[in-house]
C-alpha cells in the first residue's frame, strides 16, 4: 500500500459519513490538481490560507474600533474575529455533519481582503479606486483576488472552487434568516458577480454550497456579540441599554448570543438543505443588528476621527501613485512591496491597481507608519 492508497481510503471513510447536502471530497473541484499531495482538497486549501502574508497581516487589522490608536489590545482584531467566525462556522457544520475542512478553509479565508480600518477603510479605499477608474473596492471581492492572483509573490493560491466560492459569497450586513445553497454555480457567475460589484454598491449572491451558507451566517454570529463585548469594554455603550425585548431571546452578553443562535440554527437546519434560524430567533438577530449599528458602528465617538483617516487614504494612494509613475524606486511601494512581486503581476497590473493592493495589505500601524512618512519631513543632520 501506498499514501495515495492510504489517501482514497481516507477520502471514502469521510465522505461516506458527511450528510448527502454536504459537498463531499472526491467533488473539489480544483484548476490546477496534484496527485502527489496525501492532504484532502480542502486541507490544502485550508493550509495555504494560513501560511499566506494576507492571513498574518490580519493581526494587525482593525475589525471595528481603529486598532492603532488603541494602547488596549484585548479588543477584538481581524484575525481573532476570522477565528471566532471558523470556530462557530465548524461547531454549526460538525452538528450538521457538513465538511468540515471546507468550513475551515472558507472561514480562514473569507476577510483576507479587508482594508486598515475596517469598514471605514474599505469605503475610503473604494473612493479612492471609483476616482481613479478601477471600479468600487469590495473586501470579499479582494479577498477572492487574493486568493487567486496576488498571494505568494503574485502566483495565487489555487483554491478549489467551492472554497473560493464561499469565500467570495460571504456576505454578514445583509440579513436573512434563510440560506439555501445555489448548488448549480459556476466560474462565470463568479466572473459575472465581481464585474458587478465594481460598478454596484452590492449585488446579491448565494454560496454554492452548505458550507458556504454556514460560514455567511457564522460570520455574522461571531461578530454580533463581540461587538458589543468591544463596545461596553471602551465605555461606548453599557449592557443595560440593549433592549430587553432582545436580550429575553438571544442573551445579554457574547456567550449566551452565541449559544443561542448556533443551538437555534442547528436545530432548524438539521438534515435539511438549507440553512436558518426560527423566525423568532432570526427577527431578534436583525433587531440586535439594528442596535449595533445606531450605537456602535454610528457612534460619533468611534467615529470622531474618520475625516482623518478618509484624507489619509487619499494622501498615500496619490503618493503611491505618483512614486509609480515618476519611477521613483526609493518609495516603499517598490521597497516593500513591488520588488517582492514576480514579473507577471508587475507587467500585468496597472499602476492604480498596485497602489490598490499595497494599501489594501497595510495593517492599521503600518498604515500609520507610512502616513508619517510621507507627512512628516525627515530632518537629516550635517556633522
Amino acid at each position: 500500500m501506498n499514501y495515495q492508497d492510504i489517501k482514497k481510503n481516507i477520502v471514502s471513510s469521510i465522505d461516506e459519513n458527511l450528510s448527502p447536502f454536504a459537498v463531499k471530497n472526491v467533488d473539489a473541484i480544483r484548476k490546477k490538481s496534484s496527485k502527489d499531495d496525501i492532504r484532502l482538497p480542502f486541507s490544502i486549501d485550508r493550509d495555504r490560507i494560513i501560511y499566506s502574508g494576507a492571513y498574518r497581516r490580519s493581526a494587525g487589522k482593525t475589525q471595528v474600533y481603529y486598532f492603532s490608536s488603541l494602547t488596549d489590545e484585548q479588543i477584538t482584531t481581524r484575525i481573532v474575529h476570522t477565528q471566532y467566525v471558523s470556530q462557530i462556522a465548524r461547531t454549526i457544520g460538525r452538528s450538521l455533519s457538513l465538511n468540515p475542512d471546507l468550513i475551515e478553509a472558507a472561514a480562514l479565508g473569507h476577510d483576507l481582503g479587508h482594508t486598515p480600518f475596517g469598514h471605514d477603510g474599505e469605503i475610503f479605499l473604494s473612493n479612492e479606486c471609483v476616482k481613479h477608474g478601477i471600479g468600487k473596492f469590495h473586501h470579499n471581492i479582494h479577498s477572492l483576488y487574493i486568493v487567486d492572483k496576488f498571494s505568494y509573490k503574485g502566483k495565487g493560491m489555487n483554491l478549489t472552487l467551492q472554497t473560493r466560492d464561499a469565500i467570495v459569497s460571504h456576505d454578514g450586513e445583509i440579513h436573512q434568516n434563510k440560506l439555501e445553497p445555489k448548488i448549480n454555480k459556476t466560474e462565470q457567475d463568479i466572473e459575472e458577480y465581481v464585474e458587478e460589484m465594481k460598478i454596484e454598491k452590492h449585488v446579491k449572491t448565494i454560496p454554492m454550497t452548505l458550507e458556504g451558507c454556514v460560514i455567511r451566517l457564522s460570520d455574522t454570529i461571531a461578530y454580533i456579540g463581540t461587538d458589543i463585548e468591544d463596545a461596553i469594554h471602551l465605555n461606548l455603550i453599557k449592557r443595560n441599554e440593549i433592549p430587553k425585548e432582545i436580550t429575553s431571546i438571544l442573551g445579554n452578553n457574547n456567550s449566551k448570543i452565541i449559544d443561542t443562535l448556533v443551538k437555534d440554527i442547528t436545530l432548524n437546519s438539521y438534515e435539511k438543505p438549507y440553512i436558518g434560524f426560527s423566525s423568532e430567533i432570526g427577527n431578534a438577530l436583525k433587531e440586535l443588528k439594528a442596535f449595533n449599528y445606531k450605537h456602535i458602528y454610528n457612534n460619533e465617538k468611534l467615529k470622531r476621527e474618520r475625516k482623518k483617516i478618509e484624507k489619509a487614504f487619499e494622501t498615500l494612494f496619490e503618493t503611491y501613485l505618483d512614486d509609480l509613475i515618476t519611477e521613483n524606486r526609493d518609495s516603499d511601494i517598490y521597497e516593500h512591496f513591488l520588488n517582492s512581486k514576480n514579473i507577471e503581476y508587475k507587467e500585468s497590473i496597472s499602476d492604480v491597481e498596485k497602489v490598490r493592493d499595497f494599501i489594501a495589505s497595510m495593517t492599521d500601524r503600518y498604515f500609520k507608519f507610512q502616513l508619517e512618512k510621507i507627512t512628516i519631513p525627515m530632518v537629516k543632520l550635517i556633522l
